[in-house]
């Protein structure tokens, strides 16, 4: 199944030297397999692990997830603009299914 992240930037508009907000929603159901179904079955365990953040090709954070997250998780963390790149969001779970969502900043 085809999952996204969405990526919002807070100023919408900003200069190198600035630091802006970045906002994500990744898009994952986020079962922690201690849910049952109408049925009465045990829902496996379904849920995102690891988050990785890269701008210009680098590394700039990783992040560690449980599935006590909610569903459709969101992140928001800091970042200066030191260049006009890419910046790339990779979300990984416990399935090893990865989603990922780029924006130009």
């Amino acid at each position: 199944m085809a999952r996204s992240v969405m990526i919002k930037t807070k100023p919408k508009t900003y200069a190198v030297g600035d630091i802006i907000q970045v906002d994500a929603i990744l898009e994952h159901p986020m079962e922690t397999g201690l849910r049952k179904d109408k049925d009465g079955k045990v829902v496996p365990a379904h849920h995102i692990t690891g988050v990785k953040v890269e701008f210009d090709g680098k590394v700039v954070t990783t992040m560690d997830l449980t599935a006590s997250v909610s569903v459709n998780p969101f992140v928001s963390f800091n970042l200066k603009v030191t260049k006009n790149a890419l910046l790339k969001i990779t979300a990984t779970d416990n399935k090893g299914e990865t989603q990922e969502g780029t924006k130009e900043i």
